[in-house]
């Protein structure tokens, strides 16, 4: 009897491709995820940063809030029309028809003129 030998030619060529294969069936998954990362980068991006400076308004508004709080109850604990136009010139406030004029310097006018 007469032993044959295998054709174990034949086969390593089909095994060469099968290794081939696999590879190019995760590349392909791997560039639709690139892909979709890519499209979903700016939107997310853009969102972040909006988010970001939503928070940082609505820290604004809550300030204003509190500012305007204080300005409101120090009006209301003025006693007399005199006092609430004095308060009101403090903050910057005029009456209709008069013109605000802001004097710098006042400081150092008066220590050059040696009054206290």
């Amino acid at each position: 009897m007469a032993a044959r030998k295998p054709k174990q030619t034949r086969a390593r060529p089909k095994q060469r491709a099968r290794r081939s294969r696999p590879s190019l069936r995760l590349l392909g998954p791997i560039v639709v995820v690139v892909v979709v990362g890519f499209l979903y980068y700016r939107p997310l991006s853009t969102y972040l940063q909006t988010r970001d400076q939503l928070a940082a308004r609505r820290a604004e508004v809550a300030s204003l809030q509190v500012e305007k709080t204080k300005i409101d109850e120090a009006v209301l604990r003025a006693q007399s029309l005199d006092a609430l136009a004095r308060q009101a010139r403090r903050i910057g406030r005029v009456r209709p028809g008069e013109q605000l004029f802001i004097v710098k310097g006042i400081k150092s006018w008066r220590k050059a003129h040696g009054q206290p």
